[in-house]
């Protein structure tokens, strides 16, 4: 019988291998030997200006949380199951009504339209095309509105202004472009000590330097397909979306002004909100149990458990370690996601496995985005979600429903 079976299960599961072989002998040869969302940092180091590379790949003071993200993964093993039938298997996951072909997305980061050329909008379409959510930044240098029109699956990430009469007037913005999710957040009530920033030369705002030209000059790919490009086709970037109204421009001293004095804010404000906006709202930079209690009580549809990518407070609490305890508390009444340390698809599966239900990656999919435009982030979730693929049938999944905490066994206390 066992024999009879194996090559229907073979015939299943052989389109899938044919096509990520495929797919890979089809990419410009710039791409061919980024073989996983690793490689693709690597790239990115040689593609950009060391200043833009420092700020993406940087996280605050000594980088112990941007680490302690990658470690806390390792402190769970799959236990799996072996001679299950798993060539029905799919990663589909049904989140705000609406369902998504894998349970991954892109997370928002900032300014990315000066690290690949229409950053915003190549992540945003690129997303949509492949039926996953994409959140476009607060921080980001394209109109909400060109974003929304081009994909309008796409979620938009605010950051609340520190002046609170001018509060009402973004949140009325990004319902009138048409968003129909707002990710809030919450965890800047100032701003962070980067000093890699500092080191690698970037400042906020921009200012020209003998540096930066040289990096530009020794780095022709970006200088022509992102910089020069932009600035012939767009002018000069400005922060177009912390506000009702236009922000201050990339290389203006206003951007940083603009950015300050948050530390007021409170949940007050996130209730207001919630009266105004009719459509799904997100809580993101949840890392306690009683601040999910709050998000939720106030009426949030989801919360993202995040340390933003160990950008913030150094030394912060991982949120694959926070993730059991937060869903535990309010998984039952509200969408418990994740992001911050993501890199392969066995992650994603630890998160779900321990309750998430959606996570997003940020800085794999903006040096995708960097080194090659939308083919580069297209080949950034055919990887992941290929490596999703495989480890579910190693697993003997066959949905998402299937990976729960019966699947992990911790490996270190």
């Amino acid at each position: 019988m066992a024999s009879s079976q194996a090559p229907a299960a073979n015939a299943a599961s052989a389109p899938k291998a044919q096509a990520a072989y495929g797919q890979r002998a089809g990419l410009p040869r710039h791409l061919q030997n980024i073989l996983s969302l690793h490689d693709f940092e690597a790239a990115a180091r040689k593609h950009l200006p060391r200043p833009l590379f420092g700020y993406v790949s940087g996280a605050a003071e000594d980088c112990v949380s941007l680490q302690a993200n990658r470690d806390s993964f390792r402190q769970y093993g799959f236990s799996s199951r072996v001679m299950v039938d798993v060539s029905q298997r799919h990663q589909k996951v049904e989140l705000f009504g609406q369902t998504w072909d894998s349970p991954f997305g892109v997370a928002p980061v900032g300014i990315s339209a000066i690290s690949a050329y229409r950053g915003d909008l190549v992540l945003a379409q690129t997303a949509a095309a492949n039926r996953i959510p994409a959140i476009m930044s607060g921080t980001s240098l394209i109109p909400m509105e060109e974003v929304a029109k081009a994909a309008p699956s796409t979620w938009f990430q605010a950051y609340l202004p520190g002046d609170t009469t001018r509060i009402d007037g973004l949140i009325e913005r990004i319902a009138a472009a048409g968003f129909g999710t707002l990710v809030i957040t919450v965890d800047i009530p100032v701003w962070a000590n980067r000093e890699n920033n500092v080191r690698t030369g970037f400042s906020m705002p921009l200012r020209p330097s003998l540096r930066l030209a040289y990096d530009g000059i020794i780095r022709p790919r970006w200088m022509l397909g992102t910089m020069l490009r932009t600035l012939i086709n767009h002018g000069m970037p400005h922060f177009e979306n912390s506000f009702a109204t236009r922000g201050a421009p990339l290389l203006s001293g206003t951007a940083i002004r603009d950015t300050t004095g948050r530390d007021h804010l409170n949940w007050k404000h996130i209730e207001r909100i919630r009266q105004r906006w009719q459509g799904n709202l997100i809580i993101k930079g949840i890392l306690n149990e009683d601040d999910a209690v709050m998000a939720t009580d106030i009426g949030a549809q989801g919360i993202v458990v995040s340390n933003h990518g160990g950008r913030q407070l150094d030394g912060v609490v991982a949120p694959l370690q926070m993730l059991p305890y937060v869903v535990d508390r309010v998984g039952h009444r509200t969408a418990v996601m994740m992001d911050s340390g993501i890199r392969r698809g066995s992650d994603v599966l630890k998160a779900v496995a321990l309750g998430a239900r959606m996570v997003f990656l940020g800085r794999p999919f903006m040096y995708a985005a960097a080194v090659g435009g939308a083919q580069g982030v297209h080949h950034a979730i055919t990887l992941l979600r290929d490596e999703v693929d495989r480890n579910m049938a190693m697993l003997g999944a066959t949905s998402m429903a299937e990976i729960t905490r019966d699947c992990l066994r911790a490996t270190r206390a």
